[in-house]
Formats: C-alpha cells, structure tokens, sequence
C-alpha cells in the first residue's frame, strides 16, 4: 500500500572557517581539548559517526553500521567541507556516495543541497555580494557531488526578497524557511490573502514566491515544522528512536488520501555533537523503525517534483525591510545592532556589532573600488571574473589557473599581470570572507569567531596595500575604535585588533624569519 505521509529531517552540517589567513592551517585551539581544534572535534563526535552510525544489540554487539546521509536532507558549509576533503578522505566519499545513492533512490534527487558560500547573511550584502555567493555556493556543490543542486540553504535562513530573486535567477528551485518567516498566503486560484504572520503558516506543503515586481521567476519555499525541530534541537526525543518516532506521531496530519509533508531542519551538529551519540537514534529510525511505519522518507527535491506548490506564499519583510531569519526574533538584528540577542549578565552589550558591521562595509566599499579599477585594465569583465575564480580557489592547478584567464583576460597577460590579477581577486575573496556570520553571533567582539573574520579583514587590507601602496588600515582602526568590548583587558576595538590581530602576524613573520 503507498504512504501517503512523507518525512524529511534536513541537518544544516556547518563550522566557521577556522584557518589562519596566511598559513591556512588551524591553530591549535584549547576549547577544543582534547583535540587539536573545534573542527576535528564536531569531525570526530558528529561528522564522521554519521557516515557509519551504529545499531547495537542488547548486548552492545554492533550488528549494523548505517550512513545516514543516505537518509536525511542536508548541506555542508563549503569551506567545512573543503576541510574534511583534505583531511579525511575517507569521511569525504562516505558523504559524496551517500549522495549519490539517494540520487539513484529518489528519481534523480540526492539528498545532499547547495549553501551560500561563506555564510555571510544575505539580506545585508549588496546585490553582487549576493550573487557572487550563490554562484560560488553552487560551483562548490557542482565541483564535489558532480551534479546541480536543487536548493540553496541561506545561513540562518536569513532572507528577504533580494535574496530569493538571485537565487531564483541562478536556477535555485528551493530554499528551506522557519515558520515565523511567512507573513500571509493565498491559493494560486487567486483566492484571498490570508495571514499567517505569527508563524500559523501549514509546513505541510510547499509554496510558491514570486521574487521582485516580475512573476517570469519563481523559488519555492519549505517551511519546516519548528515544534518539532526545537524538540528535535533542545530537548531530549532524539536520545530515543522510538521516543522521537512516537514524537514525529504526534503532528497531526490530514488522515485523507492528500499526500503531506513532514519536515525537520536543525542543525546538522545536533546529531552527535550537541547531542552525543544522537546518530544512533537515526539510524535505528530510518534503517529499522520508518520502513515499517506509515511514514515514507524523502527529500525536498523529490517531494516538490511529485508535488506542485497550491499556494503562492509572501515572506516578512523585516524590521526596516532588512530581512527575517530562524536565529534572531529581531529579523537580521543579530548581525548588525545590539538587538538583545546573545546578551548575558557578563557580556550585557553588543554595541559593537553595529560598528564591526558598518566598518567593513566601508573596507568592502574601499576594496571592491580598488578591484574595479585595477582590474579593469585587465579582466574584461571584473564581476564574471570574480565569480569565476571560485574555479580557481577549488582548484589553484597550472591548467585551473591557466583556463580561468584564457576565459577572463583581455589580453595574454604576463607572469606579473598575472599575479597582480590572482592578488585582486584574492582580495575579493577575503572581502567576502570577512563577512562570515559568525563573527556577530556570539556576545563579545573578542570572540574567536570574531577575531577570524577581522583576520580575514587584515589579509584583504594586506593585498590591497600591495596592490596601490595606500594602506586602508588606519582609517579602518580609526572607525573600528568607536567598538568596545565588554572585557576590560581592551580599551576598545583598535587595542583589540592591535593585540589579538597585529601582534599574531608580526609573531608569525618573525616565526618564518627564524
């Protein structure tokens, strides 16, 4: 007999880059203990236990080993992902074949989506910011799973209209939004608009969106059962399959011949990492428990293919018209203001995220004004050159290198033309790296998080000085003085950066001297 309930848990499986700007290695980090760093930490607890979970039998004999990528709905951050490649191989097939299997499964539709590159927050990027992400997001996807993906997944679901009309126009056929992110609905038989602004929305469809003025372009939209995730995220059903099955029963769906739809999205770490051994539940659910329930396991991709969105769907715009998203009740507040989120009774202020924010935004501006100029002279056209280099970063090979200039060169260019070009673009990637989420999440400008992004801040700087022999860093410590810390070992945001980004690239030059 068909099912006629679908289940689809997503895992966001995402870190910060952490590697140092100018060694690309990662520095040791003791929070970390009693491995080397955060990354090969969440690896060893959640990252690799997910491609071999194990079921064990009442006597603790492992009797079956279950990938569960195989499974759920999920993406990876592309600089993670490019860290486990060259790290662990091994944990890296595991992960392409899981895809490839659910491909081979699902008519077509792997399990695996596509990220904005750096996890910078959409709604607050300029326009061709927006569009360089996507495009290198999806060439990251296509250069490790060897296929297009079907979605995107936007960092902290955050987006606004902007957002979905770049990705809808670089062939996106879906993103995934919290519940809260909807603002009103309506039947695509042009019934009337109904609201669903206090998160009423019904997750058990997709839906439609019509980006911008023009309806040519459309994006569809899941929205994922947040009762079910926040249990899924912060409570203790995921320690039980059966517990989390039972869980799962409990959403009330339509018990008609109407197909619904179930979905989940947490973050990926959740499964092992924030949850210890939380990929076993899985893997007993999906291997043992779902197929002999009423529930069929899928994917987004498969789902929207056997199922056309009914309803057309228009997202909040946000406070200011900035945008909303699933990790701040303040819309995209989080990463640019002292919205209140993160604050606690030793970190009471977060004023300086505004000033972090409006810093490099003026960096960004300086910069990008620097690239346009420089490189003009050579490149034919700076944007499609910008947003073809990701071949190059994924690929730095001679014949790479040699094929990204023959395309976006004006003219043969000499081993120094080439060079000045590879620092222009190398700037641009540092320009946006800097704007890694990460670095406004926390509750502290002094954070690791933080710290790495102004890292990535003095690398552009770096090669923009080498470029035109004017130095932007004063006036960007000018500006980032006017931040203050909440620690009192730092007057404000140039001591800071003097002491924890300065000193940390003097030690390193004086470490390759000697």
């Amino acid at each position: 007999m068909k099912k006629n309930k679908y289940l689809c848990i997503h895992g966001h499986f995402y870190q910060p880059p952490r590697e140092n700007a100018w060694t690309n290695e990662i520095e040791p980090q003791p929070s970390a203990a009693p491995f080397h760093d955060w990354n090969e930490r969440i690896f060893q607890e959640c990252y690799k236990p997910n491609t071999e979970a194990v079921i064990v039998d009442e006597s603790d004999k492992v009797v079956k080993r279950v990938n569960n990528y195989e499974y759920f709905s999920f993406n990876f951050g592309p600089t993670l992902l490019a860290w486990i490649r060259h790290k662990h191989p091994k944990t890296y097939s595991k992960i392409i074949e899981a895809d490839r299997i659910s491909f081979e499964k699902l008519n077509g539709h792997g399990n695996a989506i596509a990220m904005v590159y750096s996890h910078l927050i959409m709604p607050l990027a300029d326009r061709e910011d927006k569009i360089t992400q996507v495009k290198w997001g999806v060439a990251d996807f296509k250069f490790n799973f060897g296929r297009e993906p079907e979605g995107i997944w936007l960092s902290e679901t955050a987006c606004n209209d902007e957002t979905l009309e770049v990705a809808a126009e670089e062939g996106i056929k879906f993103v995934i939004l919290d519940p809260s992110q909807a603002e009103k609905i309506r039947s695509l038989n042009k019934g009337k608009w109904e609201d669903v602004s206090s998160g009423n929305i019904d997750p058990r469809n997709p839906y439609i969106y019509y980006p911008g003025r023009s309806r040519k372009k459309s994006i569809s939209i899941f929205f994922y059962d947040g009762p079910l995730s926040k249990n899924i995220a912060f409570d203790d059903h995921i320690f039980s399959s059966e517990k989390l099955l039972q869980r799962i029963r409990e959403v009330p769906l339509e018990h008609s011949e109407k197909d619904r739809l179930l979905s989940v999205a947490v973050d990926g770490e959740t499964f092992g990492h924030h949850k210890h051994y939380a990929e076993r539940s899985l893997s007993y659910l999906f291997s043992d428990l779902l197929p002999d329930s009423e529930f069929e396991i899928t994917n987004f991709g498969k789902y929207l293919e056997d199922h056309d969105p009914e309803f057309e769907v228009k997202i909040k715009k946000g406070p200011e018209g900035e945008g909303t998203s699933w990790s701040c009740i303040h819309g995209v507040g989080r990463w640019k203001e002292n919205c209140g989120c993160g604050r606690t009774d030793e970190f009471p202020s977060q004023e300086w995220r505004s000033v972090l924010r409006e810093t490099l935004n003026w960096l960004r501006d300086e910069l990008f004004d620097l690239y346009e100029k420089a490189g003009g002279e050579f490149l034919k056209d700076i944007i499609q050159a910008r947003n073809d280099y990701i071949n190059v970063i994924m690929d730095p090979s001679e014949d790479s290198t040699a094929k990204f200039f023959h395309e976006n060169a004006k003219r043969y260019l000499s081993e120094d033309e080439t060079r000045f070009c590879i620092d222009l673009l190398e700037m641009q990637k540092y320009s946006l790296l800097m704007f890694t989420s990460c670095g406004w999440f926390f509750s502290d400008i002094s954070g690791i998080e933080t710290l790495q992004i102004l890292e990535y801040a003095k690398r552009a700087m770096g090669y923009a000085f080498n470029i035109s022999w004017i130095d932007p860093e004063p006036e960007f410590l000018d500006r980032l003085s006017k931040a203050k810390s909440n620690l009192t070992k730092y007057t404000d945001g140039r001591d800071l950066y003097e002491k924890e980004i300065i000193q940390k690239r003097f030690a390193l030059t004086q470490n390759n001297i000697n």
